[in-house]
């Protein structure tokens, strides 16, 4: 059973449902529990959780005040008779942040006894006392709230403190700023359970792991692995994650604040001053390294030479030595291997069974199978590839939803292509040839038909070509050239074109002054026309043979052909993306090691020098000007400044 006090639009119910289907099997087995204040919004909580197919008696909604109005859980037709609290597994709410409430005449409210009352200007522990009070003892519960409730003291102290003392806080994951609609400010999540065999906390700095989505912050999906990752491992990783004990928790003074327990801050850019002096790349800095001299060994022998704690760069071409380093070289072999067999693991898993698999489970079992094969390759960051499958999943799990609706035929189908049109002066909806119900028509050309696909191509790349063989050719006309056959060219927006060739030729042949060359050149621009004029209308019909010849193909599909064409849709982009990340990694070494080379290749030695050849130089060119004795006598002075001139 799922509970949300503060539903909204039931999305935070829909997703942990979403996620407790993919260890349950069955997403029939969950009771969605709601509760609303405002009857608008309520009525979208209800509306959301029919229209994503859950079974009316597993939705239970009440239009109410959480924080005035408890949810008992009794029949309407007999309150007193069958009154009894209700107790779920899981608790997921994001309440009104620092909202006021009325906590008189609560001391004695089953919900806030053991803990305190919050105080009236700020509810936020109000309704997180609501929400653990309903929570069973083996069940959990999270929490969205502003980082106030960390440090701020007072009745919230109080609550805090013996929150802590009675063990409930499993764990905080502070968020990036701005990702909530209708506000900006940074929240965190706050993990808690009625009974906890550890004491410790473990507190969690996720505000630096996000996506850019216009002027909002978007949390991937990777991130939201990590994080959970995280807390299910309970990881301490730096810059990222610790977990730290009730007694250092109580050292200060309960204060729960982020960055007391956690720095993420980046380190600062620092200089060595020797290195900066004579030159040389400090010892120190490439320990920055480690991981990779440890993972390619032979490698820093081969980039480096040096002693005394100072080395120089012995190759002029990092990227070249890098890619051909023996160990750089079996790594990649190795990651190669590491993956050699996904493809037909995903077939298998996604493809085979797509009609009757569980979508949810199927998910997370590709996901396992990527982080399983990850475990012996170093360096590499599993979640990027996890991120990369996870863009692609949300594609392959609407086509699977249409296939296990549908059956294998949803593959072979094509739908009418709907695009709205004026008609008539009005909007008005038209079919623009077809699509495919799941296989894009592009797809289906690149694989079945790619002779046809390929003479278009061709076709259109020589057809591009005609507009600057058209400008080659107005170039080689003199001004009194264009002002003869002015009335064959046309000033359009990219500039000259040919028109009404024909016609200026007959005129120009009809005056024995005319140059030859002239005429000649004016018949090849005639013939750019018409190989123009031909290619677009061959391509016209060629693009339409080829839309009809698609259509035909795919509703032509054979089982292994159509499993074919959606192992190109849904496998093949995952794995190559994938088998990117190492030339990713690669380039990134490679560019930190060149800038780190860049860094101390100039020293302040060469830079004194370069400096005083500079003022010398300009010294001397002073010299050379004249001008009043005023101003002569400004240029000495400068030049005195500068060290290019004896006091006379």
């Amino acid at each position: 059973m799922k509970i949300d006090p503060t539903s909204g639009s039931a999305s935070l119910l829909l997703n942990i449902g979403r996620t407790a289907a993919r260890y349950m099997g069955d997403e029939n087995h969950i009771r969605y529990y709601a509760q609303e204040l405002k009857r608008n919004t309520y009525n979208l909580t209800r509306m959301n959780l029919v229209m994503r197919g859950i079974l009316p008696d597993n939705i239970v909604t009440r239009n109410g005040d959480t924080l005035e109005e408890d949810w008992p859980y009794f029949d309407e037709a007999d309150p007193q008779g069958t009154y009894e609290p209700l107790y779920v597994d899981a608790v997921v709410s994001n309440p009104p942040y620092s909202q006021r409430w009325d906590p008189s005449g609560k001391e004695n409210d089953p919900r806030y006894t053991r803990y305190g009352l919050a105080p009236k200007s700020k509810a936020d522990y109000a309704f997180l006392l609501h929400d653990l009070y309903h929570l069973k003892p083996d069940g959990i519960m999270t929490i969205v709230l502003p980082h106030g409730v960390l440090f701020r003291g007072g009745e919230e102290g109080t609550i805090r403190k013996n929150l802590i003392e009675q063990n409930n806080i499993d764990a905080i994951i502070g968020l990036p700023a701005n990702i909530f609609f209708g506000t900006g400010i940074p929240t965190i999540i706050m993990v808690l359970r009625q009974k906890r065999e550890n004491t410790d906390i473990l507190i969690i700095d996720a505000s630096k792991g996000f996506a850019k989505e216009g002027k909002n912050n978007k949390l991937r999906a990777s991130d939201i692995r990590r994080i959970v990752d995280t807390v299910r491992e309970r990881k301490t990783t730096p810059k990222f994650s610790r977990v730290v004990s009730r007694k250092e928790v109580r050292e200060n003074d309960y204060n729960l604040n982020i960055p007391r327990y956690v720095d993420s801050s980046e380190a600062a850019e620092s200089y060595d001053l020797y290195a900066s002096m004579y030159g040389g790349i400090p010892e120190a800095e490439l320990q920055d390294f480690d991981a990779f001299w440890t993972e390619f060994p032979s490698l820093k022998s081969e980039l480096f030479s040096g002693e005394n704690g100072y080395f120089q760069l012995r190759t002029e071409d990092v990227k070249a030595t890098i890619q051909a380093n023996g160990d750089v070289r079996r790594f990649r072999e190795a990651f190669r291997d590491a993956f050699a067999d996904f493809c037909e693991y995903m077939d298998t898993t996604m493809i085979d069974g797509a009609e009757k698999l569980s979508i949810p489970v199927a998910e997370e079992e590709v996901a396992a199978d990527i982080f399983h094969r990850f475990e012996k390759i170093p360096l590499l960051d599993p979640y990027q590839a996890y991120e990369i499958y996870e863009d692609q999943y949300g594609q392959i799990s609407g086509d699977l939803e249409l296939m296990q609706a549908e059956g294998m035929q949803a593959v072979k189908q094509v739908d009418p292509n709907m695009v709205i049109k004026k008609k008539n002066g009005k909007d008005a909806e038209v079919q623009d040839g077809w699509k495919g119900h799941i296989l894009p028509f592009a797809l289906v050309q690149e694989v079945c038909l790619p002779d046809q696909l390929k003479a278009i191509h061709e076709k259109s790349e020589r057809l591009a070509e005609i507009p600057s063989s058209c400008d080659e050719l107005l170039e080689t006309f003199s001004e009194d050239d264009k002002e003869t056959i002015s009335d064959a060219l046309t000033d359009e927006n990219d500039g000259f074109v040919f028109k009404n060739i024909k016609s200026m030729i007959r005129t120009l042949k009809a005056d024995p002054e005319t140059k030859p060359e002239l005429i000649d050149a004016l018949k090849q621009a005639d013939q750019l026309n018409q190989t123009e004029k031909t290619l677009k209308s061959e391509l016209k019909t060629d693009q339409e043979n080829l839309h009809l010849a698609t259509k035909e193909a795919i509703e032509n599909l054979s089982d292994a052909e159509a499993k074919k064409l959606l192992h190109e849709k849904w496998v093949q982009p995952v794995y190559d993306g994938i088998m990117k990340l190492s030339d990713e990694l690669l380039n990134t070494f490679t560019g930190k090691i060149e800038a780190l080379a860049d860094k101390y290749a100039v020293t302040m030695s060469d830079l004194e020098k370069e400096i005083r050849e500079t003022e010398k130089s300009l010294s001397a060119m002073l010299n050379d000007l004249t001008g009043t004795e005023a101003d002569m006598a400004g240029i000495r002075e400068l030049q005195k400044l500068l060290g290019g001139a004896e006091d006379e």
